[in-house]
């Protein structure tokens, strides 16, 4: 039997759903205020449940750490906004990010594609007061502030939140309808200010002087929205100072299983190519794992060369010790006390499958020798692909399998300055190579690093074909 329903039906159980449920509020009203779908990732349903855990105040501070462009300003700041002034129109939030021109505009969208948007106002009648004229600061008809400023801007005599009373003190939120606003700060510094020390302790000084004491509330909720740019950005001061406080809802855009966080922006042959232009920016603002420059051993300052020099063609192989590592074989011409790098292979596969691989790199550029560690199945390698070069017909190739016992970490710490100035990479070796090349310019000092085959074969080549013309005797 077909019930049919009024419009008056219709519309009470779709302000049921926008009531209560965030994110379908967030896409409700991207398609009246965009004529299109807010593409919903699983990325945007955890921000989401974060959120909505702030609303009903079960989380009092709250971090997300993600890359731009994927969702969270129209999530976490215009749309979280608009429903705290939906459930509670005398909400009071202040606003603030790194320029007073990106809060403003957030807040002029908030006030224009919300509050005074007629489907927003059929279902919640917000309404604004008649003479709330500024885009910095607005106010609801029933009392509520929008007040949105730069990170150092003035807010003297604000404060987001409802003041406390005696049993929300105690006893916190009751339910939703208590929610009375937030502090949100999206993004309070700019990526290109992260490595200058002064500017990030600016920032950091100024959530300590003054935002954090802008909360009218112990229960008024204060969230950061930002990728994550450097160990001191403000993110890693608060967790540093008060990790226990905070709730973190870290997104990279790869994820342990090495898939790409939401595919519909980004597949995973672009995240790569661009962790391979950039690993420490990749690693900060993609991946929310944030890299100190100072701290990395190499950086991405290799001296490049256009044309191959003559010279005796010579290769430093190291296999793969253990299932998680890497094996790296770097062929290259040794020319005036500089090693000129030709071909990389670096590959995590199974022996059968990397042992034809650097056959064929050795035979296609014409290595005349090939140094082989032989420690952990080194010696086996080794024999394999003096058997397979012979059955392609490679005779120019000659195989020195030896045993390395000085200490690694030792090695790459001491050599790191003459790997960078004697081994010349190919001026397009971030493109050829992304892998290994993530590898050497993100490898930290500290030897904290996922992986350390690449940085131990570069010292390997010095070491082997060009540490004797310095030093022989």
């Amino acid at each position: 039997m077909n019930v049919s329903y009024t419009q008056e039906e219709k519309d009470a159980v779709t302000k049921y759903k926008l009531q209560n449920d965030f994110l379908f509020f967030t896409r409700y009203m991207f398609k009246q205020n965009y004529n299109r779908k807010f593409v919903v990732s699983p990325h945007h349903e955890k921000i989401a449940k974060k959120l909505k855990e702030v609303i009903d105040g079960k989380c009092k501070r709250l971090i997300i750490n993600i890359a731009p462009r994927y969702g969270k300003t129209e999530l976490a700041v215009k749309a979280f906004i608009a429903y705290g002034f939906a459930l509670n129109p005398r909400s009071k939030f202040l606003h603030v990010s790194y320029s007073q021109e990106l809060a403003v505009a957030n807040s002029e969208e908030v006030r224009d594609s919300f509050i005074l948007n007629p489907e927003y106002d059929r279902f919640f009648n917000v309404g604004l007061n008649p003479s709330s004229t500024a885009k910095k600061k607005w106010e609801t008809k029933e009392g509520g502030v929008l007040y949105a400023t730069a990170t150092g801007g003035q807010v003297t005599g604000f404060g987001a939140g409802d003041v406390d009373n005696e049993d929300d003190f105690f006893n916190g939120y009751t339910d939703s309808t208590k929610f009375s606003g937030a502090i949100v700060i999206d993004d309070p510094i700019k990526p290109e200010d992260a490595d200058h020390p002064l500017i990030r302790n600016k920032v950091n000084l100024r959530f300590e002087s003054t935002l954090k004491n802008r909360v009218n509330s112990v229960n008024t909720p204060i969230i950061v929205i930002m990728q994550r740019l450097h160990e001191d950005d403000l993110c890693g001061h608060l967790l540093s100072e008060y990790g226990d406080e905070w709730d973190v809802l870290k997104l990279p855009c790869i994820d342990e299983e090495g898939k790409p966080l939401w595919e519909f922006k980004h597949d995973l042959e672009w995240l790569e190519k661009e962790q391979a232009k950039n690993p420490v920016n990749f690693s900060r603002q993609y991946m929310q794992n944030p890299k100190s420059r100072e701290g990395l051993l190499y950086g991405d300052e290799f001296k490049t060369y256009n044309e191959i020099p003559s010279g005796k063609r010579e290769n430093y192989t190291d296999t793969a010790d253990k299932g998680t590592d890497y094996l790296c074989s770097v062929s290259y011409v040794v020319n005036g006390g500089y090693a000129y790098v030709l071909d990389v292979v670096y590959d995590d596969s199974k022996n059968e499958i990397t042992e034809p691989i650097v056959t064929d790199s050795l035979n296609k550029n014409k290595v005349s020798l090939c140094r082989i560690e032989s420690n952990n199945g080194g010696r086996a390698f080794s024999r394999n692909i003096d058997r397979l070069s012979k059955e392609i017909g490679n005779g120019k190739t000659s195989f020195k399998p030896f045993h390395q016992s000085q200490n690694k970490e030792a090695r790459i710490l001491s050599n790191a300055s003459n790997v960078m100035n004697h081994i010349i990479m190919p001026y397009d070796w971030a493109v050829r190579f992304p892998k290994f090349h993530r590898d050497v310019v993100g490898f930290l000092s500290s030897m904290k690093n996922p992986h350390d085959d690449a940085a131990d074969t570069l010292t390997g080549v010095y070491e082997k074909s060009l540490k004797s013309e310095f030093y022989a005797g």
